[in-house]
């Protein structure tokens, strides 16, 4: 128990940072029939919602309008660590270093162009930071062409693991036997835990409790 509470992300603020970071969420809303229907989505927080834009027509919409009670979920899978980075036999030993994030709250269906406006262009400074393009105004006609879903979290928790519950100098050999392994995310995976190189030379320069 005392591990599994290291996991838990105590940080309001990295929790928002991961969301704005993150591309893809997934939405899970109720059917007819009380199973749950899970999709991938583009989506944006902005002033304190989840902010989703749809098609006009879907199962989706149609199950939050008949059971607003919605599940949000954000993930990524920072470095797979093979069981021979502990035992050569032993595979139990595998894991994964991953941050999730996991809100429960009550969608809705926007219907104010103002809303709408100011979330449709919150998902294009999100997705398309250099511009480019111009800014959705209320009185334009593709806010009759798209759904806006607005997601309002009764709760947000997220989950982390990475390396946290190391020791500075076995956090230091994990991240050298992911350097060797050499996978696309490794310096990745280092800087979020903390770990920069310079010289060849691994040192923790940046605190990874969150």
């Amino acid at each position: 128990m005392k591990f599994i509470g290291k996991l838990k992300m105590k940080s309001r603020n990295k929790i928002i940072e991961f969301l704005n970071t993150e591309h893809v969420g997934r939405i899970a809303t109720i059917d007819t029939n009380g199973f749950p229907q899970v999709i991938p989505m583009n989506f944006v927080f902005a002033n304190d919602f989840i902010y989703m834009h749809s098609h006009v027509n879907g199962e989706k919409l149609d199950n939050i309008e008949s059971n607003s009670k919605t599940g949000f979920e954000v993930d990524k899978e920072l470095e797979y660590l093979p069981s021979y980075f502990e035992d050569d036999e032993d595979a139990s030993f595998a894991d994964t270093l991953y941050i999730s994030v996991v809100i429960k709250g009550l969608s809705k269906i926007i219907k104010g162009r103002h809303e709408k406006t100011f979330a449709l262009n919150s998902l294009m400074n999100k997705y398309q930071p250099e511009g480019r393009y111009k800014p959705i105004e209320p009185n334009m006609k593709i806010l009759d062409a798209v759904k806006i879903i607005r997601v309002n979290p009764i709760s947000m928790t997220g989950k982390y693991k990475i390396g946290q519950n190391l020791s500075d100098n076995e956090k230091i050999e994990l991240a050298k036997k992911i350097l060797k392994r050499n996978s696309n995310t490794a310096k990745e995976t280092l800087k979020i835990m903390g770990i920069t190189i310079k010289d060849e030379i691994l040192k923790i320069t940046s605190d990874s409790n969150w």
